[in-house]
């Protein structure tokens, strides 16, 4: 269950990104949390 809800949630904000909210409202750092909680998924895998 948390895994779909990180999907949704990584969705969104690359969704948010791609089409600009994200600079307009100067919270472009969302993206980099994401690839941080991404990161040791990653190195784990």
């Amino acid at each position: 269950m948390l895994f779909i809800l990180y999907y949704l949630i990584a969705i969104a904000v690359l969704v948010m990104h791609f089409t600009g909210f994200l600079a307009r409202h100067n919270i472009e750092w969302l993206v980099l949390v994401l690839a941080v909680t991404v990161f040791p998924a990653v190195i784990y895998l």
